[in-house]
Parts: structure tokens; sequence; C-alpha cells
């Protein structure tokens, strides 16, 4: 029996896992799930929440969390509070390489394997308040330079990267969380500016890339990219040729909820050609009518490729969950 479960990763409310929460896991054959502050007490507590959490998954869990530094960052002391990253990136690609795997150690000895990090988006926005200094510059080659650096440490601490988000989100001058960006630019002005680097990173073997609910009328002129087949689909899958994991952002963010409801946003983002749908909360209600809804455009023929999609998941939790 196909899991489908494995195509989401939810986030959960409270410090401890609920027996409906690890029934909901187990049952159903969850990908992964996503934490943040509201789930963060203590050191002690998050290795003892993760551990329960994987063992409901089987230790096949991607647990990951948002954890770029600056005003991004989940977890307070004893975790390292780092700078934001375009302060990092001031001091170099070494600085930035370090911060990395500084990053995946600490996560790592609590029982993390995944972070949405690096921040790829090319700042060139001054009025950007939601993305700012969480890039590493205006500038796309250095971006992309340094981007790498700091995929590299996560990944040498034994952290995936994913990088975001995709195809750019640093022009906006919205923020997705709360409605939806549109970006008139033009495919040439994309190819030099806001996918550079993309490209880079997945030249460099990015193993995981998160979309963005940002609206390119010259790329899709209906579909944000999270749910749109051209950009996801086309545009990074076959003609950027990343191989690797694609995963929205979370689609109750009011970039998309606006759109469509949550169930058939969620259909709509793996026809898109997304491994991975994100629900950061919502509760196990909404979760599981997104999943029933998602196998029902499965089990209507609608999805094609979940063999696949299922195999790049897998392959990557081979890779990088072998001590869960």
């Amino acid at each position: 029996m196909i899991k489908l479960g494995q195509l989401m990763i939810i986030g959960f409310e409270g410090a401890k896992a609920s027996d409906e929460l690890l029934s909901f896991i187990r049952d159903e054959g969850i990908g992964g799930v996503i934490l943040f502050k509201r789930n963060f007490e203590s050191k002690k507590q998050l290795k003892r929440l993760i551990q329960e959490l994987q063992e409901a998954g089987e230790g096949r869990l991607f647990v990951s969390i948002d954890h770029e530094g600056g005003r991004v960052m989940r977890l307070h002391e004893p975790f390292t509070h780092f700078p934001a990253a375009m302060r990092v990136a001031e001091k170099g690609a070494k600085a930035i390489y370090e911060v990395g795997k500084t990053m995946a150690i600490e996560l790592s000895q609590v029982g993390f394997n995944l972070n949405y990090a690096p921040v790829l988006d090319v700042a060139t926005n001054a009025f950007n308040t939601v993305i700012g200094d969480r890039s590493f510059g205006s500038d796309p080659v250095f971006v992309a330079e340094i981007g790498i650096q700091m995929m590299r440490g996560l990944m040498e601490g034994g952290i995936i990267a994913c990088g975001k988000h995709f195809p750019g989100h640093g022009d906006t001058d919205l923020d997705s969380h709360l409605s939806l960006p549109v970006l008139n630019h033009t495919r040439q002005r994309m190819n030099v500016c806001e996918l550079h680097p993309f490209k880079v990173a997945i030249a460099a073997g990015i193993p995981m890339i998160m979309t963005a609910h940002v609206l390119i009328p010259n790329l899709d002129p209906k579909w944000p990219a999270s749910i749109s087949r051209r950009i996801t689909d086309e545009l990074l899958r076959r003609e950027l040729g990343f191989e690797g994991v694609i995963v929205t952002d979370d689609i109750l963010m009011k970039g998309i909820a606006n759109l469509l409801p949550v169930p058939e946003a969620a259909c709509h983002a793996i026809e898109a050609g997304a491994d991975i749908i994100m629900l950061c909360k919502g509760g196990i209600e909404l979760q599981r009518q997104a999943l029933n809804a998602v196998r029902k455009c499965h089990d209507d023929g609608k999805l094609a490729g979940i063999e696949e999609r299922l195999g790049r998941i897998n392959s990557l939790k081979d890779r990088f969950l072998h001590s869960a």
C-alpha cells in the first residue's frame, strides 16, 4: 500500500506529542514534522519529543525547522543565536560555512535532520520586509557563492539543506504569509537574478528546494509558484534539471489559502510537481482532510509519478536518517 502520508510535513501545538498526533503519524505514514518555538521548552524536553515522534515514524521522519539566524530562530538558549544571514555574509564564505556546520551539529544533537536554509532569495527590494536581511545580499552571484557555503556547512554537519524560496522572493514588497506577492519580471531578468542562486545550488547538489507562494505572470499568469506546474515541474524539475526533493512553503499561508481551500491546495501542489506539501498548523483534522484530498486525487488517476516522488523522498532519508 502506498503511504501518501510521506508527501506531508506537518506542524502541531505544544511541547508534548499527543496520542492522537503519534497515531496519525504512525497510521498514515506521515513523512515529517516541523517544529517551532511553541514546541520547545528545554534541550532535554526537545530531544525526548523528537525521539517520541521518530518512534511513531519508525525512525523515518524528516524532523525539520526554520533555523536561519537573525529573526528566524525557533530555539533559544542553550542553542546558539546566530546573526542574520546578511550580517554573517559580510564576514565571507568561511564564516558562513562555519555557521552552517555549527548549526547542523547543534540541531543534529537533539534529533533534527532538516533545516530550511539557505535562503537563496536575492534582496533587491529595500521595501521587502519578509526577506530583507534573511538574504545574503543583493548580488545574485554573491548570494549563490555564499549560499552554497551554508549548504555545505549544514550537510557536512549531518543536516539536510533546503534552498528557498524558489523561484525568488527577494524583490517582493508583500509578505506571502499575509497576501499573494506578484513579481512582474521578465524571464530574462529572472535568469540573471532570481534564478541564478538556485541554478548554482542545483549544480552543487542541494538536496531539497522549497517553492514560494509568489505569482510571476510572465512564468504563469494564473497560479503561484508553489501550485504552478509551469514553475514547479516544467521550470525547476525539467528545465533546471533539479533531481532532489521539492517541498512547498506552508500551504496555510494566506498567499495560497486566499486562493484555494487547504485540501484543494494540497492536491493542486502535488499535481503541479511538488514532492511534499507543508502544513505548519491547523490541527490534525485539517491535515487529515488535506491528506484525504491527495488520496482521492491519486485514486482518481490525477497524480502521475507518485512512485518517483516516494523514491526521491526515501533516497534522501536513506542518506541522512541512518542514525535516526
